[in-house]
C-alpha cells in the first residue's frame, strides 16, 4: 500500500502497527501495517482511518447499550478471549435467544469481500448495521440505538469531534465499528514466518508434513488459499460440503441472497487463521474440535445434489491427520491484546 507523504508517529497498539500520518499538526488519519503473511487491508475513501475513530469504534464494540435491554455487545459474541467468536455453536443474543449459525471470528474481517456466512452484506460497515437491529440478537432498532448513544454527553462529544456533528445517525456509529474492527489483523504466526519471514526451524517437522499435505493431498487449499506473498487461507468465495443439507430443515446458504439454484447449501469459506481458537466449527457449529473437521473432509463431506466438485474422500492415515492438525494450529498470530475500553457514562 502507498502511504501518504508527511510526518509519521507511531502508534502502539497490540494488533496490527498503526502508522499515524500527520500533516503539519496532529494525526489526522492513519495507515495500516499488517502483520507478517497478511495483505494490508483497503481503507474505504468513504471511511478513512484515525485514531480518534478506532478508539471510539472500540468503546462502541465493547458497549451493550447497543442492545435492547443493555445486555449484548458486538464483543458478546465476538470476544477476544475466544478467538474473536463466542465459543457456542450459535450466536446467542438478548434475552439467552439463539441463532441458528456459528459466529464467524472478526479478525482479518477486514480482508474479507463478503460478510455474514450467506455473504449478504459487501462491507464491514454494511456488516455491522445488521445485529443491532437483528431480534435474535441485539434487537434494537437503529433509530433506537442512536437516540440512547446521543443521550449521553461523552459519546455525543467524541461524534462532534470526528464526525462533525452531535446529531449523528447509524452510518456513523457503523463506521466507527468498522474501523476498530479493521485493525483487529492477525498473523506472525510459526507458519508466517516460516513460509514469509525465511525461518526455516519456525516450523516443526509434523507442521511441515501437514503443509505439504494441506498443499497436495489432503486438497485444502483449493478453497483455503496460500501464495506467494501472503496467505489469507479463504477463497472469499462459497461452497457446498453438504453441511446444513441433511436436516429436516435445510438451510439454503447464499442461494437467500443470490436465488440462484446452484448456490443452494453454499456458505462462505472462512479464514484459518487462529482457527484452533474459534472452535466448534462449520456454519452450524456441529463440530467440537479439529479432528472432527478433518474427519468430515477425510470421508469426502455430505452428498448432495449441489456438492462442490473438489469435496471428495481423501483417505488420510491417523498419522497424516496428526500432522495436518499440528499444521492447522501453527497458524495462530502473535496474541492481539485488545480489552474493554472505558465507556462514557453521562
Amino acid at each position: 500500500m502507498r502511504r501518504r507523504r508527511g510526518n509519521h508517529a507511531w502508534l502502539k497498539t497490540g494488533r496490527a502497527r498503526v502508522i499515524a500520518v500527520c500533516v503539519s499538526g496532529p494525526a489526522i488519519a492513519m495507515e495500516l501495517v499488517a502483520p507478517l503473511g497478511v495483505d494490508e487491508p483497503v481503507i474505504p475513501e468513504a471511511n478513512p482511518l484515525t485514531p480518534e475513530k478506532v478508539a471510539l469504534g472500540q468503546q462502541l464494540f465493547f458497549d451493550p447499550r447497543l442492545s435492547a435491554d443493555d445486555t449484548v455487545s458486538c464483543a458478546t459474541c465476538h470476544d477476544p478471549r475466544k478467538g474473536f467468536s463466542n465459543g457456542e455453536r450459535v450466536g446467542i443474543g438478548i434475552r439467552g435467544q439463539r441463532g441458528k449459525r456459528n459466529v464467524p471470528t472478526v479478525l482479518n474481517a477486514a480482508l474479507n469481500d463478503f460478510y455474514f456466512w450467506d455473504g449478504r452484506a459487501a462491507s464491514l460497515e454494511e456488516q455491522a448495521l445488521g445485529p443491532m437491529q437483528s431480534p435474535l440478537e441485539m434487537g434494537q432498532s437503529h433509530k433506537a440505538t442512536v437516540a440512547k448513544l446521543r443521550g449521553l454527553k461523552g459519546y455525543r462529544a467524541q461524534f462532534a469531534r470526528i464526525f462533525g456533528t452531535e446529531a449523528f445517525t447509524i452510518r456513523e456509529v457503523a463506521a466507527a465499528i468498522a474501523s476498530f474492527e479493521r485493525t483487529l489483523l492477525t498473523g506472525n504466526s510459526p507458519f508466517d514466518r516460516y513460509k514469509f519471514g525465511g525461518e526455516a526451524g519456525a516450523l516443526t517437522a509434523a507442521e511441515e508434513r501437514g503443509f505439504g499435505l494441506f498443499r497436495e493431498k489432503a486438497r485444502c487449499v483449493k478453497c483455503h488459499l496460500v501464495d506467494e506473498f501472503s496467505a489469507p487461507f479463504t477463497d472469499n468465495r462459497f461452497h457446498n460440503l453438504g453441511v446444513g443439507t441433511d436436516g429436516p430443515a435445510p438451510d439454503v446458504g447464499r442461494f437467500a441472497v443470490s436465488k440462484e439454484p446452484k448456490d443452494r447449501g453454499k456458505f462462505k469459506t472462512p479464514t484459518l487463521r487462529n482457527v484452533s481458537q474459534t472452535a466448534p466449527y462449520m456454519h452450524d457449529g456441529r463440530f467440537a474440535t479439529l479432528e472432527e473437521v478433518l474427519d468430515f473432509y477425510d470421508k469426502g463431506g455430505i452428498r448432495n445434489p449441489n456438492l462442490d466438485p473438489d469435496v471428495a474422500p481423501l483417505g488420510l492415515t491417523a498419522a497424516e491427520k496428526a500432522d495436518l492438525l499440528a499444521f492447522l494450529r501453527a497458524l495462530d498470530g502473535a496474541p492481539l491484546r485488545v480489552a474493554a475500553p472505558p465507556l462514557p457514562r453521562e
